[in-house]
């Protein structure tokens, strides 16, 4: 082969690994555009399910007759806020939306009445028929304890008064599929809107995952985990915690462990603390009180004190993003978390609290079966 030919080769491959890099960037940019981007243009078409359309098809919006706003909006006719809304019966699951792929989902907002802790969220991507994201409402919107706190973060923000919104990128090729289901003995109402988008994807595009866990009261000297029994390839990229304290004092030593790809008795990984974990320091205390505190990435949005009669306990909400340091792994991953408090004497206690969360993380499918949701009983906060 002469010097000609290698130069016609080489340049060849050039371009067509410039080509596939432009490709990638049109994808990419389809799905995540930020202000440094967001002057370029992309084949990628915008979508959106809500109950004024409940199939997201082009030019199909706001055509209901019937609906929840049908009273509201006598007199004036089709395409006046006639479905803005849907009620969801008492036990049983309702459908948000499905649709075909290749696409990726790109944000959430509701805003759902009755009891958070009840109403049980699913993803289901492509053919898959065990859930990817199987959690309650108001913890996967960073709400755990059924009362409102303001979150204030890049992928989760809860604003006045009930409106829950999430920004987690969720790639899907073939279908995705969203369901709510209301396991309270009330109907509950549902306003609701989620953004996709239809375009290609990258190949090393992963799929979102976010599982809900609760021991309440965790067994003494055991150690909370927060994720277990992952395989496959991907990242680790949030922590929800809905801390629930039985003992006075700080409750916060503990240090949370990320085990990766067979490592087994020690970890990769290993935090300093719990307040540490979530990037605050020396129990979030300012001026002898828990002080609670957003930021694009880490948080403590909720502190519920005691009130001196009935509500005993004192409860917490935090959370972890890791967006800009997200938690890779090739084959394998499990995460805990200690309880630690302290003792009289100054030695460790380890503590029996009630906690529950809520992991987030991306991985190539197929993914593992879930642990079994708790029953309704082991679910309620009281």
């Amino acid at each position: 082969m002469n010097n000609k030919t290698c130069l016609i080769i080489g340049l060849a491959l050039a371009w067509a690994s410039s080509q596939a890099v432009q490709a990638a960037e049109r994808v990419f940019n389809g799905l995540n555009l930020n202000l440094g981007n967001l002057y370029r243009v992309s084949p990628a078409k915008s979508r959106s399910i809500s109950p004024e359309n409940f199939t997201g098809e082009k030019g199909q919006g706001g055509m209901a007759v019937e609906g929840t706003g049908a009273n509201a909006a006598r007199g004036l006719g089709q395409g006046w806020k006639v479905s803005p809304s849907v009620v969801i019966k008492a036990k049983s699951t309702f459908k948000l939306g499905e649709v075909e792929g290749p696409g990726a989902i790109q944000s959430i907002w509701m805003t759902p009445t009755g009891n958070w802790r009840y109403s049980i969220l699913r993803f289901y991507w492509d053919d898959e028929t065990e859930p990817s994201v199987e959690c309650p409402v108001g913890d996967f919107f960073a709400n755990g304890w059924g009362a409102y706190a303001a979150v204030n973060s890049q992928a989760v923000c809860v604003n006045p008064g009930s409106a829950f919104n999430c920004y987690w990128q969720m790639p899907f090729r073939k279908k995705a599929k969203i369901t709510m289901q209301n396991t309270d003995d009330k109907d509950m109402v549902l306003y609701y809107q989620i953004n996709y988008t239809l375009t290609e994807l990258p190949a090393d595009a992963a799929y979102f995952h976010a599982q809900f866990r609760r021991v309440n009261p965790l067994p003494y000297k055991s150690v909370y985990t927060i994720l277990d029994s992952v395989t496959g390839q991907g990242q680790y990229v949030g922590t929800y915690l809905a801390w629930g304290v039985h003992n006075s004092g700080w409750w916060g030593e503990g240090e949370i462990k990320f085990f990766l790809d067979g490592d087994q008795q020690f970890p990769t990984i290993c935090g300093t603390g719990t307040e540490d974990y979530f990037c605050g320091s020396y129990n979030f205390d300012r001026g002898g009180k828990y002080t609670e505190f957003c930021t694009p990435y880490t948080g403590l949005p909720q502190v519920i004190r005691p009130d001196g009669t009935y509500n005993s306990q004192q409860r917490f909400g935090l959370y972890r993003w890791h967006i800009p340091d997200p938690v890779r792994f090739e084959k394998d991953l499990k995460v805990t978390i200690q309880a630690l408090g302290w003792r009289g004497d100054g030695r460790y206690l380890p503590l029996q609290d009630d906690i529950a969360s809520v992991a987030y993380w991306y991985q190539t499918e197929p993914h593992q079966k879930f642990p079994a949701l708790p029953e309704r009983d082991q679910l309620e906060i009281k």
